[in-house]
Formats: structure tokens, C-alpha cells, sequence
């Protein structure tokens, strides 16, 4: 099942990531120059991004650090993915968001030296988020989502090691039975012929 939901969906998130993109480039250059879309709360504009999230920038040598850091991502991403049972659709999703996400961004990283491509831009007047793309809401999104699913599995493993060692350290007790029946019978008639 896990795999129906992540090729189909790692696919056309990636597909829609690059096809955006590649459309940034040709129709909002030159760059850093704003388009309105709805008003001044969403914009489009062209801005490469040599770091990563939110203008995170290395020097000179981010693009190569970068790669490396989404590469190590993507082999943990994938044994995350390999780990999940096939039943478990939210953890699947996170982690195809997360992949799809580092992907997108990883070609950019790849094709060029500029920086991975940025264009939507949202905000209030001066008040702006900083500029992100498709993949950057896919890895967002699926990293809220799998801190979630991470944080569920772990409140569950929580209660039942607590459950388990209740268990474990109750008092083991024998049923009390009615006269003439099973072992308290048997009890109730030693202690009767003692007397």
C-alpha cells in the first residue's frame, strides 16, 4: 500500500516542482522582481536562493553542503520509509512530502550554481515571508506532519511500556470461588476439617 501513495505522489510533486520553476525562470525574470497574484498578499517573483530555508546561507560553499545535507536526508529519509508498515498512511505521506521536497530543491542545486529557484511570495505590505516554492511547502508540510506521526508512535510506545510494567509488577492474585466450587472449596474444606 505505502508504495502506491509515495511513487505517484513523490512523482508528480516533483514534476510540478521543476515545471513551476522552469516557469519562474522564463516568465518572472529578471529577478526579484514582484508580480501581484491576489493584490499585495500573494506575489510572484523570481529570486534564487543560494542557501536553504529562509535565506540559510553557508558562504561560498552552501550549494556543495547543501547537496551533501540533502543527500544524507534523502538515505535516512528512505530507511524511515523502508522501516513504515505498509498500513501506516499518515507516516507514508509525511515521508514522500519530505523526499519530494528535498528532490525538487536538490535538482535546482544540481542544474545550477545561481541557488534553488523561488517565487512565491506572501504577505502584508511590508510584513513578507520570505520567498519559497512548491518544494519547500512539500518538505515543510511533511515535516509537521511526520513530527506529528513521530511524536503519536512515541506517546503510544510510552503507554505501553507503562501498561506492561504495571503488568509485570501487579500481585498475581487467586480468584475467590463459592463454597463447593473449584479451588476455594477445596480451601474452605481443609480449613473445615481442621477444626
Amino acid at each position: 500500500m505505502k508504495a502506491v501513495i509515495f511513487w505517484p505522489v513523490l512523482l508528480v510533486l516533483v514534476i510540478l516542482d521543476v515545471l513551476t520553476k522552469t516557469l519562474a525562470v522564463t516568465l518572472l525574470a529578471p529577478s526579484g522582481v514582484p508580480r501581484e497574484v491576489l493584490g499585495e498578499s500573494v506575489r510572484f517573483a523570481l529570486v534564487y536562493n543560494p542557501g536553504a530555508a529562509f535565506g540559510l546561507y553557508l558562504g561560498q560553499y552552501s550549494r556543495w553542503i547543501f547537496m551533501v545535507l540533502s543527500a544524507v536526508a534523502l538515505v535516512i529519509l528512505w530507511r524511515l520509509y523502508r522501516q513504515t508498515k505498509s498500513a501506516d498512511t499518515p507516516r507514508t505521506v509525511a515521508i514522500t512530502l519530505v523526499v519530494a521536497g528535498a528532490v525538487g530543491n536538490l535538482i535546482d542545486r544540481i542544474r545550477t550554481d545561481l541557488g534553488v529557484v523561488d517565487f512565491i511570495d506572501i504577505g502584508f505590505g511590508t510584513h513578507r515571508w520570505p520567498t519559497f516554492n512548491i518544494a519547500d511547502m512539500a518538505v515543510s508540510g511533511g515535516a509537521f506532519l511526520l513530527a506529528w506521526v513521530l511524536w503519536n508512535e512515541d506517546k503510544r510506545a510510552a503507554a505501553l511500556a507503562e501498561a506492561s510494567a504495571a503488568n509485570r509488577t501487579a500481585p498475581l492474585t487467586m480468584p475467590i470461588t463459592s463454597a463447593g466450587s473449584g479451588m476455594g472449596s477445596v480451601h474452605n474444606r481443609d480449613a473445615g476439617d481442621q477444626s
